[in-house]
């Protein structure tokens, strides 16, 4: 082919158009759609980028801190691995059964036990009796498992991120209880045992930086050169609402999918509307009567509609009771009217049915108005990939800043987390259907929980590519090479507000891009003082730094908030950097070259309406390969909110960093 491939904003693609020598342009499509799923929604793909250069994963090895682990599902064979690297110096509790795959299990209760001595019957296994851990761990690092479903939907190959990884779990979770000191305990001891990678998909709520466990215990990490990601939690799509927003770990938020599981609904005048289904039974009726009944709250009428198809309209609010209600009756099957994307009561011997949205909504209505004898017929278990927009920050993902540290840009990155399909223990209920209990390998789950280590995984990736980058440099390859568009070309949208423009609150610097990050141009590094530094600028006391660093000897010789880190936030209002109606705040940034060699980057900065942001030196000249040179970020401007993205840019990469200035959290006690 004459030509080139390129990742190009509309804009960008405009001004291509208008080049000399344009002859046309074509969109990026997928061939195959064989997988389950998200990999390849990465841009994962086995010949070229992150797969191969990181080499899959091979012998990084990954902690988890979860629930436990399913040891005979086939997401952790071993098949083909090679030998355990002999720097491991873990091992596996006698109930685990471990290979070259999985090569540590060991659990952690004395904390929870010192609680609740009620609880001295809890197994002394790292079996996963939950489900979380096997699914979290499955989504980094699972083996690839053909012919993977879940009972008709996601047909595919299920793999990890960084399939060649090894596995260790580390399981502080019993009966979803869990105590601060089991947690540290894990860490502390896959530090020992010689992780590279940690991932910790849970987290506590509004404690200090010097009183949380994943804070305190992921320090130490980070000393070690240890990359930590974590979830934000489940708890949008208010401000304020993340957990572990703690400077030296990446904060990973949750987004969709391209990827919807339907059933179809063909009226009677023959037009088609897919709607929503996690439908697991099977329907063969065809030309069933259709009617429409409001808002399905008449018990009467439901019973007058035995064997028809029902159409509930919910105006705003749950369609929970609607479910309900429609479950009772004898009912042949039934259409919701919602802007609900929830499907999960389907799971739970739901009706026969699919979620339509209002517009599709209506024309159902008019079909049924207009026909006295109206009929349809459903069909179920149709998985669509292409989705459009996608993706797009759930409603339920936690929002920023952080309130332990709100002047460190939280959360820093999104990744796909709603309706992921990975490994499950075998003997664990995934539905029921009528009254069948329904058993799978696979599981669909949804949270911050099935985002985090998505990253942990690209984390693995990266780690194999680039084994001597500190586990700043990979957070900051991450960030700055991530994806702010959706898949139609325009800015990625927030679910839980409305579907409106998302701001790096929600979604971080952007969405993951895997292969992006492996050659990032520049990165942010942090060392420890660094972070230190940070800890005196927040006012903590010796103690409470100590508690953090381990060390009786922190250096606040020079205290600041301006943490090297590839973001940006300025606060206005009480507490904040100004009470003015306008204020001026300054960033200092130092980034290294890991590109190759001499190389020039220009700075741009997207406008805030409003501000003048102006970037000193706005050219950066490299000499040579892991030079470090430094710039200043100077905003200036009224108290009201914005945000804005400042690129530097070379002949090669663009180094992208989101600009958000807003209120201080009303919850944060920090005084500086």
């Amino acid at each position: 082919m004459n030509g080139f491939s390129a990742n190009l904003s509309p804009k960008e693609l405009e001004a291509l158009k208008r080049s000399p020598g344009y002859i046309s342009s074509i969109p990026d499509l997928s061939a195959k759609l064989d997988t389950t799923y998200s990999p390849q929604f990465l841009g994962l793909n086995p010949n070229v980028g992150a797969w191969p250069v990181g080499k899959f994963g091979e012998d990084v090895i990954v902690g988890m801190v979860d629930t436990g682990i399913w040891p005979e599902s086939e997401s952790f064979k071993d098949e083909g691995m090679t030998r355990i690297p002999s720097r491991w110096k873990g091992s596996c509790e006698s109930s685990i059964k471990c290979n070259n795959k999985l090569i540590g299990a060991r659990f952690f209760k004395k904390g929870l036990l010192a609680k609740n001595s009620k609880l001295e019957t809890v197994a002394n296994s790292t079996r996963d009796v939950e489900g979380h851990g096997t699914h979290t761990s499955s989504i980094a690092t699972g083996s690839q498992v053909d012919n993977a479903s879940f009972f008709g939907y996601a047909n595919g190959s299920a793999k990890g991120v960084a399939p060649r990884a090894r596995v260790a779990m580390y399981k502080v979770v019993w009966g979803g209880r869990v105590m601060s000191s089991d947690i540290i305990a894990a860490i502390d001891t896959a530090i020992s045992d010689g992780v590279d990678v940690l991932s910790l998909s849970l987290g506590l709520d509004n404690l200090p930086l010097y009183e949380d466990p994943v804070a305190i215990a992921s320090f130490a990490a980070m000393e070690k050169g240890i990359f930590v990601s974590t979830s934000a939690g489940n708890a949008g799509p208010e401000r304020g609402t993340l957990h572990n927003g703690i400077p030296w770990v990446i904060n990973v938020a949750s987004s969709t999918l391209d990827r919807e599981f339907r059933g179809s609904l063909v009226l009677g005048n023959g037009v088609h509307i897919h709607g929503l289904s996690l439908y697991l039974g099977n329907f063969s009726a065809h030309q069933v009567p259709i009617v429409f009944l409001g808002f399905c709250s008449n018990s009467k009428e439901l019973v007058n509609a035995s064997g028809k198809i029902v159409v509930c309209e919910d105006k705003g609010g749950s369609i929970a009771n609607q479910v309900a209600i429609v479950d009772l009756s004898n009912v042949s099957a039934a259409v919701f009217i919602s802007s609900t994307t929830d499907t999960s009561f389907f799971l739970n011997d739901g009706p026969a049915g699919i979620i339509i949205d209002p517009i599709n909504g209506e024309n159902v209505k008019a079909y049924i108005k207009s026909n006295s004898n109206a009929n349809a017929n459903m069909t179920f278990k149709i998985t669509t990939l292409g989705v459009k927009p996608a993706p797009s920050v759930d409603i339920y993902s936690s929002r920023g800043p952080s309130n332990s540290c709100p002047f460190v840009l939280k959360p820093d990155i999104t990744a796909p987390g709603t309706s992921i399909l990975a490994a499950w223990p075998q003997n664990l209920q995934v539905a029921l259907l009528g009254s069948q209990i329904l058993f799978n390998s696979f599981n669909f789950l949804t949270g911050t929980s099935m985002a985090c280590p998505q990253v942990t995984g690209v984390g693995a990736l990266l780690r194999g590519a680039h084994p001597d980058w500190s586990p700043a440099a990979i957070r900051s390859a991450i960030m700055t090479t991530s994806d702010i568009f959706d898949n139609t070309k325009k800015p990625i949208k927030a679910i839980g507000r409305d579907h409106k423009l998302a701001s790096p609150l929600d979604l971080g610097a952007g969405h993951i891009n895997p292969n992006n990050a492996l050659d990032p141009g520049l990165v942010y590094d942090v060392g420890v003082q660094d972070y230190v530094n940070l800890l005196c600028a927040l006012n903590f006391t010796q103690q409470n730094i100590t508690t953090i660093t381990k060390s009786s000897s922190n250096n606040c010789s020079n205290p600041s908030l301006d943490l090297n880190y590839p973001s940006f936030i300025a606060f206005f209002g009480d507490n904040g950097s100004s009470n003015d109606s306008r204020a001026t705040w300054e960033f200092h940034r130092t980034v290294t070259n890991v590109g190759d060699g001499e190389t020039i980057y220009t700075a741009s900065v997207t406008r805030i309406k409003g501000f003048n942001v102006s970037v000193i030196p706005n050219k950066l000249v490299f000499k040579e390969k892991n030079e470090k040179l430094s710039y200043k970020l100077r905003i200036e401007g009224p108290s009201i909110e914005g945000f804005a993205y400042l690129a530097w840019t070379d002949a090669k990469h663009v180094v992208r960093s989101p600009i958000v200035v807003t209120a201080l959290p009303l919850s944060n006690s920090i005084s500086v």
